[in-house]
């Protein structure tokens, strides 16, 4: 028989997988560092701005801050300064809420 053969199929198997296994490897990499954690602060700011309420103190991407005033589907109104002057941005435009919440363990006490 020609075992020369019968290693060489073998050998030609293992680089295959081992030149498949680090692009592979540098993917999950990429995906657990990079591409997750964007995706857990992206999933985080859309609840924040769904959990907005009238009278919250909010900040602005642009550095605006103020209450809320009133809401709509995509846009709210918000009051600023002491002329209470207002103002009427979009939902995504807000960049945190500054008004302190409760949390459920605060209440129970």
């Amino acid at each position: 028989m020609n075992f020369s053969l019968l290693s060489t199929a073998s050998e030609t198997t293992t680089s295959t997988f081992s030149a498949l296994l680090l692009p592979l490897a540098m993917l999950a990499i990429l995906y657990f560092l990079m591409i997750r954690p964007q995706q857990k602060k992206a999933k985080a700011d859309s609840q924040m701005r769904s959990a907005i309420e009238v009278g919250d103190d909010i900040v602005t991407i642009g550095g605006i801050i103020g209450t809320v005033v009133s809401i709509k589907d995509e846009t709210m109104v918000i009051e600023t300064g002491s002329d209470r002057s207002k103002i009427r941005i979009n939902r995504w435009a807000v960049q945190s809420n500054i008004t302190p919440k409760e949390t459920p363990a605060e209440t129970k006490k």
